[in-house]
C-alpha cells in the first residue's frame, strides 16, 4: 500500500556450533515476524552456526550439516510470507565463504558472500573465510538446485521494493557494496553483522548506518549478533538499527537474550528522491543480477509521521535550527544592503508574526554591518482592520530595539482611492481589502526611494505556497527575507529570539505577538475591538497546509498517499473530512497562485524546500490541478 514495506531485524538466542538449536530459534522468530506482517526479516551474521565458532568453521562436522539444516528451515518457512535472510558459512569450490541466504516461500532464492574480510585486532576472519568481492552472477549447487550466487544480487518484488545484502565489515569499507547496490536500483540494504560492543562503538555504528542510508538514499536494516555469542574475549550486544534516508526509524535496546524490531519503510519516497534530488542517474556501477521474488506488504501502516515536518521535535536541535536560520536571514539582508549601497532597511511592521521576524532579522543585519539602529526604519500603517493590540505591539517592539518608527494612517487615503475608482468604502469586498495592501506597499517603496533604502518583505513560505498575498501589494518587496520559512517554523524562531533576549520588555512583547491570531487585518474589527479575520478559520490551519506543502514538494507524493499519512500524523487532532477539505483548499490555491510565484523578489533559501522560480520550483502559471483533486477524492 503506497509503497510501504515492513522490515524487521531479529536476534535469536544461539548456541555456538549447535545448528539444530539455532535453526529452531530462527524459525521461532521468523514465525513472530510473519504474525506481524513483516515483509523482510534479517538475522545476524553467521547465525546458523553462530559467529564465534573460530576454528570450528573448518570442521566438516559443522560445514557439511549446514546445507541440510538450511534446506529444512526453508521447507518449514514455506507458509511464511516474509522473506527471511540468514547468515551461514558455506563451502564453495576451494574456499569457505561467509554468506547471507535469502529464503522466500520455502526456497533459497539467492546467496550473497561477504566482500570485506576483516583481519585486525579482535577480528581475524581471513583465517577462515575467502572474500566474495569478485564473485558476480555465479551459481551455487545448493541441496541439488542451482542458486544465484554473488556479490551483485538484487531481489525485487516487481513493484516498489528492491533489496540487496551486505555483511558487517562490508559497511566499514571505503566504498561499501551497498553504494553499488543502490546505484543499481536497490532501495533497501540488509546488513547481517557481528559487531562486538566496546565503549562508544554503538554511537559510531549508529552514525555509520544512518549516514549510509542518507548517502545511498535507501532504507538500511542492520542486525548484529547478540550476547549468546562467545564472551571469551569480546561481548556482542545484539545492536539493531533500521534507518531511512538519514533518519533512524527504529533501534533496539542492546544486551538482551533476544530481540525483535521492525519499521515500515517508504520505498516510493526513496525512489522519488533518487530521480529528483540526486546524482544517481549519472552514477555508474557493475552489472547486477535481478532476482524476482514475491514480497508481502503490511495490511496497515505502523509508522509515525511528524505533524510539523519543518520543525525539529527535539528542543536542542530546534534551537540550533532557529539560530542558524536567523543568522542566514541577517547575513542575507546585510549582503543585499551592502551590494545596493542602501542606507536603510525599510520594514512595514504590523504586530503580526511575519513582520516581527523580518524586523528582528533587519535589526540583527544592521548590527552585523556595524550601523546605528537608525539604519532600520519601521513603518506602521493602521488601516480599517488594525486592532489596538497589534498596533501597540508593533510600536513597542520598534521602540524597545531603538529603531526609527513612523506611523502613517492609511484609512483616509484608501477611502479617497476607493471613491476615485467608483466604489463605496462601505463595500467590504476584495477591492476593499487589496487597496489597503497595495497602498502600504506604495508607501514603503516611496519611502525607500526617499531614504535611499530597500524594502524588506515580510511574506513567508506558507503564504507564497497558498498565494495568501496581494499581487503587487505585500506580494512585492526589494528583498523577501522570510520567503524560505514556513509559518509553523516562524513561530518557533520568534520564540527562540524571545528566549534568548536579555530584555524583559522585548520578551513580553514577543510572547503577546505569538499569542495573536494570524490575520491580514483588512476588514473592520468586531464591535468589541477584536480581529474579525482569522486566516486559519478561512483556509484551514497552517500546520495542515505546511504538512501538505512539505510532502507535496519534498517527495512528490501521490495526494491519496499524503492524505493517508496526514490521517496518521494528525490522528486525534483533526477529523479525516476536515483534513481532506483543507487538502483540497491547499491544492486548489497552490495551483491557482503560481503566477504570483513566477515574479517574486529575491530572498534566501533556508531549508530543503523553496518555491523560487529561479531555484527549486519551476511551474507554469496555468497548470491544471484536476488530476490532483480527483486523487484526493
Amino acid at each position: 500500500m503506497f509503497g510501504f514495506y515492513r522490515v524487521g531485524t531479529a536476534v535469536p538466542k544461539l548456541k555456538i556450533g549447535n545448528i539444530e538449536h539455532n535453526i529452531n530459534a530462527i524459525m521461532g522468530m521468523a514465525e513472530s515476524a510473519d504474525s506481524e506482517n513483516v515483509s523482510v526479516i534479517v538475522f545476524p551474521e553467521l547465525c546458523v552456526s553462530s559467529y564465534s565458532c573460530a576454528d570450528l568453521f573448518h570442521q566438516s562436522a559443522l560445514l557439511e550439516k549446514i546445507p541440510g539444516y538450511i534446506g529444512d528451515l526453508a521447507k518449514k518457512t514455506k507458509k511464511i510470507k516474509s522473506a527471511i535472510v540468514v547468515g551461514a558459512p558455506l563451502r564453495w569450490r576451494n574456499g569457505v565463504y561467509n554468506c547471507a541466504l535469502v529464503m522466500v516461500e520455502g526456497e533459497v532464492k539467492g546467496i550473497a558472500p561477504k566482500s570485506v574480510i576483516p583481519n585486525f585486532r579482535e577480528f581475524y576472519e581471513k583465517r577462515w573465510f575467502n572474500s566474495g568481492k569478485e564473485i558476480k552472477s555465479r551459481e551455487f549447487e545448493f541441496n541439488g538446485k542451482k542458486v544465484p550466487f554473488g556479490a551483485n544480487l538484487i531481489f525485487s518484488d516487481g513493484a516498489d521494493l528492491k533489496f540487496s545484502v551486505e555483511i558487517c565489515a562490508d559497511l566499514w569499507g571505503p566504498i561499501p557494496p551497498s553504494c553499488h547496490h543502490s546505484i543499481a536500483g536497490a532501495n533497501l540494504i540488509l546488513n547481517l553483522s557481528a559487531s562486538n560492543d566496546i565503549v562508544s562503538k554503538a554511537d559510531y555504528r549508529r552514525d555509520l548506518v544512518r549516514m549510509q542510508s542518507a548517502r545511498c538514499m535507501c532504507a538500511y536494516a542492520y542486525c548484529s549478533s547478540g550476547i549468546s555469542e562467545s564472551t571469551t574475549d569480546t561481548v556482542f550486544g545484539g545492536h539493531c538499527i533500521i534507518a531511512e534516508n538519514g533518519e533512524i526509524l527504529s533501534e533496539n535496546t542492546r544486551f538482551k537474550d533476544s530481540s525483535f524490531l521492525y519499521a515500515d519503510i517508504d520505498c516510493q519516497r526513496l525512489s522519488y528522491l533518487r530521480f529528483s534530488e540526486s546524482g544517481f542517474r549519472d552514477a555508474e556501477t557493475y552489472e547486477h543480477e535481478i532476482i524476482p521474488i514475491n514480497i508481502r506488504k503490511p495490511e496497515k501502516v505502523r509508522r509515525k509521521y511528524d505533524p510539523a515536518p519543518f520543525v525539529p521535535s527535539d528542543k536542542k536541535k530546534r534551537d540550533e535550527k532557529c539560530s542558524e536560520i536567523f543568522e542566514i536571514q541577517a547575513s542575507a539582508l546585510a549582503r543585499r544592503m551592502e551590494h545596493t549601497n542602501a542606507k536603510k532597511l525599510i520594514v512595514g511592521v504590523s504586530g503580526g508574526l511575519d513582520s516581527t521576524l523580518a524586523f528582528l532579522a533587519g535589526e540583527k543585519a544592521v548590527r552585523k554591518m556595524g550601523k546605528k539602529s537608525s539604519a532600520l526604519l519601521a513603518i506602521t500603517m493602521p488601516g480599517f482592520g488594525t486592532s489596538a493590540r497589534t498596533l501597540k505591539n508593533a510600536c513597542e517592539l520598534v521602540k524597545i530595539l531603538n529603531a526609527e518608527l513612523r506611523t502613517i494612517d492609511i484609512k483616509e487615503i484608501c477611502k479617497k482611492h476607493l471613491e476615485d475608482i467608483g466604489q463605496t468604502p462601505l463595500k467590504h469586498n476584495l477591492v476593499f481589502e487589496n487597496a489597503q495592501a497595495r497602498e502600504r506597499t506604495q508607501i514603503l517603496m516611496d519611502i525607500a526611494n526617499a531614504e535611499e533604502g530597500i524594502v524588506v518583505g515580510t511574506g513567508d513560505l506558507s503564504e507564497i505556497a497558498l498565494g495568501w498575498s496581494t499581487f503587487n501589494g505585500d506580494h512585492m518587496s526589494m528583498y523577501a527575507v522570510n520567503c524560505g520559512i514556513p509559518k509553523t517554523l516562524i513561530r518557533y524562531i520568534v520564540q527562540w529570539v524571545s528566549d534568548n533576549s536579555q530584555s524583559r520588555l522585548l520578551r513580553k512583547i514577543l510572547v503577546d505577538i505569538l499569542d495573536t491570531p494570524v490575520s491580514p487585518e483588512l476588514l473592520p474589527n468586531k464591535k468589541d475591538g477584536t480581529i474579525s479575520q482569522d486566516t486559519e478559520k478561512i483556509i484551514g490551519p497552517y500546520d495542515l497546509h505546511d504538512f501538505f506543502l512539505y510532502h507535496t514538494i519534498k517527495y512528490g507524493a501521490d495526494p491519496a498517499k499524503i492524505l493517508h499519512i496526514a490521517k496518521i500524523a494528525f490522528n486525534g487532532r483533526y477529523e479525516e473530512k476536515y483534513i481532506k477539505t483543507t487538502f483540497t483548499i491547499f491544492i486548489s490555491r497552490f495551483f491557482a497562485n503560481q503566477f504570483k510565484r513566477n515574479c517574486v523578489p529575491d530572498g534566501p533559501k533556508v531549508g530543503t524546500i523553496a518555491l523560487s522560480p529561479r531555484g527549486d520550483w519551476r511551474m507554469v502559471s496555468d497548470a491544471d490541478p484536476s488530476e490532483w483533486l480527483k486523487n484526493i477524492k
